[in-house]
């Protein structure tokens, strides 16, 4: 009879061996999950470079056909409307910092180097692009500067 009570108790787990495996899985946990915390950022990143890519492209090729001079974007009502219609873009493209409403919005700013808007235009709060239809330069308002 006593060798039956002994064998009943040896399949469960004890609750030592429970928190040993909590723990594991804690301490593996706080490894893991800071790396990923910083995926949406570096997507976006990502995104917004191969836009800005494209879309300097895209004002080039305009310029180039039009005697080297570049669209009107910013403040204008539709902006992205006449590169649309002419079949250089395919939509108006959103500035992925940005969930607001004017995320496609244009707002016209002189950039005096191709890698970085004037103070004024970057800080404002602009949701959408920041343009300069002198050299056709194109970035995203609120990105941030290195781009991730």
């Amino acid at each position: 009879m006593r060798a039956n009570r002994k064998h009943n108790r040896a399949g469960a787990f004890t609750l030592v061996e429970i928190l040993i495996v909590v723990v594991i899985l804690g301490i593996l946990a706080a490894i893991v999950v800071p790396q990923f915390t910083s995926a949406a950022d570096e997507a976006r990143g990502g995104n917004v470079q191969t836009q800005i890519s494209t879309l300097e492209t895209q004002l080039e090729l305009w310029a180039a056909r039009n005697n080297g001079t570049y669209p009107t974007l910013a403040g204008t009502p539709g902006a992205w409307t006449q590169m649309i219609t002419a079949n250089y873009v395919k939509a108006a493209p959103r500035n992925p910092f940005s969930s607001a409403a004017g995320a496609t919005d244009v707002i016209a700013t002189t950039m005096a180097d191709p890698d970085a808007a004037d103070a004024a235009a970057a800080a404002s709060t602009a949701d959408g692009w920041l343009y300069d239809s002198s050299n056709g330069l194109i970035r995203a308002a609120g990105a941030p500067d290195p781009i991730p």
